[in-house]
């Protein structure tokens, strides 16, 4: 597939690399083209017998918190996806659950377990999240800001090419910088509220059939297949 459409990648590092590592594997001719950058935030961590059970939604809060993290390695971490999991056992975190369909349904897990108290580390902007009658605290660690496209973004996004959003920032500010570019661009989108929040006028924008890297990509390849490059 290196003879078709570039991929271009967005997330901020270090997944940026993890997600162009498999890409090239599969035989992408993929584009590393970060638009964030992730950094820690001060905080302070609660006590944590307030809560019965930690929730991390990225594994940016588990790679960022820093030393404050100790202080909760108490509470069973659940995790949205293998690669929070791995990152929160990284940090010294016990995971009682990986997550594979999104936040909510983890969060529905956690409840129907009798999970009252919940402690969220998470981002400074985030997505509000449903939790029915238990008690969910947000407490932001890291930020994820926005940074100046790479110098190759202009040629790449003026020619046909596949651009991959892990989120709905990332959809958001792909869309901005694409413009009137995008009749000619296709996007895959890792759920669909991230493709809501692409917009319309994408020459193709579609729905990872999972919210994982392997699903995307698995959808980048039928667009090439199908023509959008």
């Amino acid at each position: 597939m290196s003879d078709g459409a570039p991929l271009i990648v967005t997330r901020p590092e270090p997944g940026n690399a993890a997600t162009v590592a498999r890409a090239r594997a599969l035989g992408f001719d993929v584009h590393a083209m970060p638009l964030f950058a992730a950094r820690p935030l001060d905080w302070t961590p609660p006590d944590a017998a307030d809560f019965d059970a930690l929730l991390l939604t990225s594994a940016f809060a588990a790679r960022l918190a820093g030393p404050g993290l100790g202080a909760l390695a108490s509470l069973p971490a659940y995790a949205v996806g293998p690669a929070t999991a791995e990152a929160a056992r990284a940090a010294g975190l016990t995971v009682a659950m990986a997550g594979a369909a999104g936040a909510e349904r983890l969060l529905d897990d956690m409840t129907s377990s009798e999970i009252a108290r919940i402690l969220w580390l998470c981002g400074r902007d985030r997505t509000a999240l449903r939790v029915g009658d238990a008690m969910l605290a947000p407490l932001p660690c890291y930020a994820v800001d926005p940074v100046d496209p790479p110098p190759a973004w202009s040629a790449l996004i003026a020619a046909p090419a596949i651009l991959l959003a892990h989120s709905a920032r990332a959809a958001e500010r792909v869309a901005a910088l694409a413009g009137t570019a995008r009749g000619h661009l296709s996007l895959v989108a890792i759920s669909a509220a991230v493709a809501q929040a692409a917009g319309a006028g994408w020459r193709v924008c579609a729905v990872a059939a999972e919210a994982n890297d392997a699903a995307m990509l698995a959808q980048a390849r039928a667009l090439w297949h199908k023509g959008a490059k």
